[in-house]
């Protein structure tokens, strides 16, 4: 496998639909201040979408995370990225792109009413 950097350098230009509309739905918070990275390295993983100043971590989740080894996989990475002090969040592919509104209220519950 690619170094961390090269490995998220290319997810970043493979992104899937579901992650492509979170970006989008995460437009609001950007613009009001909250500094987002998608596909960011932290540690010997790579996750989706990180705000830092949140220690926030969101995972857009599809069919591989749920078989045993995504699982097992998913649950070494939560705990580590826990040890760091970040909270991560999952959506599957489905809620973004089924349930946008659901989506964004729960990050809005998180960072609290995006500035104008």
């Amino acid at each position: 496998m690619d170094d961390p950097v090269s490995f998220a350098r290319r997810l970043r230009g493979e992104q899937t639909p579901a992650e492509r509309r979170f970006w989008a739905l995460l437009h609001p918070f950007r613009a009001g201040g909250w500094h987002w990275r998608r596909q960011a390295p932290i540690g010997p993983y790579v996750v989706d979408f990180v705000c830092k100043r949140a220690l926030l971590v969101v995972e857009i989740d599809g069919d591989s995370h749920y078989g045993a080894e995504g699982i097992a996989h998913d649950a070494r990475r939560t705990a580590y990225l826990a040890r760091l002090g970040y909270r991560v969040q999952r959506f599957t592919n489905l809620d973004v792109l089924d349930n946008e509104d659901g989506v964004f209220n729960t990050v809005r519950g998180i960072l609290g009413e995006p500035e104008p």
